[in-house]
């Protein structure tokens, strides 16, 4: 299997597992959304050091550490993912998945937006047009609220800068959410310690399942972003915008048919104005790839080949 098939593999499976992830974080209460934040963390860095060990590539960390700018992008991958983390369980743990489901319809919108303004790229008329009624369409659900979508907008934006970090990193999938998991991992089993003393944990005090559940948020956690960060490795940036629409739509299919989560007509019209941005985003980006093919064909051979055919 090609690089670019195996990162669609990867990323078709990565959002099929992010789109039910609502109902098994529901099924974690009465545990707040500290605490499972905290045990997601935990067990997500003892789950990916079985593997790494299982995989005997623990000595990584010796070339790692002496990469201060790779530490120092870890570092700030780790916070971006742990804020977006953080926000969609608080969101689904108090009932609001519709609003994190926009937060992932949103992102291929603030993707492009973080091509303008880090990498510098220049958009089409049809991009600004998105990008446009992506604005408008935050206006009404503003609107509709009586407040910023926040909680979405928050997921939008931290998850887009995570997968840029990630892009720019390059790291081994394994291996990059090791340490950024690692670099949360102390103030996660300090505030764990904490709430036992405190009495506050719900951990080993409700049932065998439910404490279960809360050891198995490593692997459900780990798995999903180990094939997010192979897909990030194999993919161009805007493929994997396009390909996040799968998840946003298991996940609203999740707030309105399996909770029952409100959807007043502003809100309808709110949604319908996303996507009617990102099919003229689709749409464009669909045609230009095209075009470029065709531009690409109708060159001389030579001139078409890419540089390492030529010899450059």
């Amino acid at each position: 299997m090609t690089p670019l098939r195996l990162g669609y593999v990867y990323s078709i499976t990565a959002y099929l597992i992010w789109g039910f992830f609502p109902v098994y974080l529901k099924l974690m209460r009465p545990a707040g959304p500290v605490e499972i934040l905290a045990h997601r963390i935990v067990w997500s860095v003892a789950f990916v050091a079985l593997l790494l060990a299982a995989m005997r590539n623990i000595g990584f960390l010796r070339t790692l550490l002496r990469r201060p700018r790779a530490l120092a992008g870890i570092g700030v991958a780790a916070a971006l993912i742990a804020v977006n983390w953080g926000t969609y369980i608080y969101g689904v743990t108090t009932d609001r998945v519709v609003e994190t489901a926009l937060g992932y319809f949103i992102n291929p919108l603030v993707v492009v937006l973080l091509g303008v303004t880090v990498l510098r790229e220049r958009l089409r008329p049809a991009q600004w047009v998105a990008l446009g009624i992506g604005g408008l369409a935050v206006a009404v659900l503003t609107v509709d609220y009586g407040r910023l979508p926040y909680l979405a907008l928050t997921l939008g934006l931290t998850f887009a800068g995570y997968g840029l970090v990630k892009k720019r990193l390059g790291l081994p999938a394994a291996e990059g959410l090791f340490v950024e998991s690692a670099v949360l991992a102390l103030p996660a089993l300090a505030y764990l310690v904490w709430l036992g003393a405190d009495g506050g944990a719900t951990f080993g005090q409700v049932s065998i399942g439910h404490t279960a559940l809360l050891v198995s948020a490593g692997a459900a956690t780990a798995i999903p972003l180990l094939l997010f960060a192979g897909a990030a490795n194999r993919l161009p940036l805007t493929t994997l915008g396009m390909v996040q629409y799968l998840a946003p739509i298991l996940q609203l299919g999740c707030g309105v048919l399996i909770f029952h989560e409100p959807m007043p007509p502003a809100r309808v019209a709110g949604f319908a104005l996303v996507w009617l941005a990102l099919i003229v985003f689709t749409v464009d980006a669909l045609r230009h790839t095209r075009n470029s093919r065709r531009a690409t064909a109708a060159l001389p051979r030579d001139l078409a080949l890419p540089a390492q055919a030529k010899g450059v």
